[in-house]
């Protein structure tokens, strides 16, 4: 059983934004989220616009995606935040939020990233997070509901997110 001082909902963390202010994330609270390992070089980048198709079509419904990109996989995020941002708009037409790079796995991984990680596992159990675009739909009480592998496309996680707004 977690004691009062374990982290157990979006809103005991904070991320990064990309010119380096942390940010509370308990204001995502009542929200159903999607928090995305992003990268733009990567085979999966694609996803970028089924990602912003999901945020058009149901953020006035209180759903969010919140992209953090990463460079661990592969190098395929050797960007700056401008350069990432830049990126991301001109070919995807993003606006949904992008936080700061992070690592995902390892000593330097955020702790929201080890929670997620330890709520949701992967694949036999796995507490690491394997390539880009891995994604973790979060309830509208903060906590982790489902992990979805990179290979899920953002257009079948629909089913689910309704199901939560």
């Amino acid at each position: 059983m977690a004691s009062p001082a374990d982290p157990r909902t979006i809103a005991d963390f904070e991320a990064i934004t990309p010119g380096g202010e942390a940010i509370s994330l308990a204001d995502r609270l009542g929200k159903v989220l999607l928090v995305v390992n992003t990268a733009s070089k990567c085979g999966f980048t694609p996803q970028y616009a089924g990602l912003e198709a999901l945020w058009q079509k149901y953020r006035a419904r209180g759903f969010e995606v919140i992209a953090f990109p990463c460079n661990q996989f592969g190098a395929q995020e050797p960007g700056s935040a401008d350069e990432i941002a830049s990126f991301c708009e001109v070919n995807f037409g993003l606006s949904f939020p992008l936080m700061g790079k992070v690592d995902v796995n390892g000593e330097q991984a955020p702790p929201l990233w080890s929670w997620l990680k330890s709520e949701a596992p992967g694949v036999l159990g796995s507490k690491s997070v394997k390539w880009n675009f891995t994604k973790f739909l979060i309830g509208r009480d903060g906590k982790v509901v489902r992990r979805y592998a990179p290979t899920d496309k953002p257009g079948n996680l629909e089913k689910d997110i309704e199901a939560l707004l």
